[in-house]
């Protein structure tokens, strides 16, 4: 039975980090900083692939939809989130929390799958070399990214259209700084059964299938590199999927690591503090890891940066020249007029 004080609601409240006024223009600067560096930081590594030719490769085009995917996936709850510390309002109305919630979980499972994604690349890249080119064709690559976006939206789309089915009472603080779906389910008021029992088995079995993906990928690729003779060998091979396996350790610890302790302990607030790793750190480490352990990638930048430093040296001379050949005529002009 469904409670007398029931009320169709129009909008939450987002209790966000903390509660203590003091602290919220320092959560503002840094949340601030660390959006601006996760949001440069992939895009120079999307920019970086594009430009140059010699990272057109299964590798680096996943690279890049997996940057494309962080920036996407911070930026479904970083700027709201910076909005209501700068206006000092928690307040977030219920379509925006369904759309926010929604967008959160698609490009959260396509992180997860496009990981996956990479994973089986470099199983086949370490593992079947001479094959690797015939496997991974462009044909295949676009394939897999389309099966990774058309699986991230159906799924969402399922756990929205689920949402939309409940109803919500007088009680409206989300002890979160973002719509996550069990905080919203946790407010209805209305039988929600349903709704955890498709979210247990959906995200369930979605997080089961793209980490044993991963796991098997990776059994085969440590085989594979210790059967390899030499010392330099078993080095370079291991270097190739070094950064990825840094990525999605992070990513698959703090998820795991957030959701354990949830489970362990009735802090709500804490669980919202843990929740900053892998919404907002880990995309923000990602173009580190890539940066820092990859020669390729390094590279591909640095060329960007000089490409860029001489268009900016090209524009800057051409906007003067203009002005300085005026002056010139003008001067000239001048001083015909005065000799004559």
């Amino acid at each position: 039975m469904e409670p007398e004080n029931q009320t169709y609601v129009s909008e939450f409240i987002l209790l966000g980090l903390s509660e203590d006024t003091d602290v919220q223009p320092f959560l503002f600067g840094l949340f601030l900083i660390m959006y601006m560096v996760t949001f440069s930081g992939n895009l120079l590594i999307i920019l970086a692939i594009i430009s140059d030719s010699h990272l057109h490769t299964p590798m680096y085009f996943f690279l890049s939809n997996l940057s494309f995917t962080d920036i996407c996936f911070t930026s479904t709850t970083v700027p709201k989130m910076l909005l209501n510390f700068h206006t000092e309002s928690k307040i977030i109305t219920y379509e925006t929390c369904i759309i926010q919630m929604y967008f959160f979980m698609l490009f959260g499972q396509l992180d997860s799958y496009l990981l996956m994604v990479m994973a089986y690349d470099r199983f086949v890249a370490i593992c079947h070399p001479l094959h690797y080119t015939v496997i991974m064709n462009p044909q295949l690559c676009g394939l897999l990214l389309l099966a990774c976006w058309l699986l991230s939206v159906l799924v969402s789309l399922l756990h929205g259209l689920m949402v939309l089915r409940l109803s919500f009472c007088t009680v409206l603080e989300m002890p979160h700084f973002f719509c996550e779906i069990n905080q919203v389910i946790q407010l209805a008021c209305s039988d929600t059964f349903l709704n955890e029992l498709v979210l247990f088995i959906v995200f369930g079995l979605l997080a089961v299938i793209p980490l044993t993906g991963v796991i098997y990928s990776y059994s085969k690729i440590v085989s594979s590199i210790l059967r390899i003779s030499t010392r330099g060998g078993k080095h370079k091979a291991f270097s190739t999927c070094g950064s990825h396996l840094s990525v999605m350790s992070l990513f698959y610890g703090t998820c795991l690591g957030v959701y354990l302790s949830s489970a362990a302990t009735q802090n709500p607030r804490a669980n919202a503090i843990a929740s900053v790793m892998y919404t907002v750190v880990t995309p923000m480490m990602n173009p580190f890891i890539y940066s820092l352990r990859n020669k390729d990638i390094k590279l591909a930048l640095k060329k960007l940066t000089n490409t860029l430093s001489i268009k900016e040296l090209l524009v800057s001379n051409l906007e003067k020249f203009p002005i300085n050949r005026v002056e010139t005529l003008r001067d000239q002009n001048l001083d015909i007029h005065i000799s004559v």
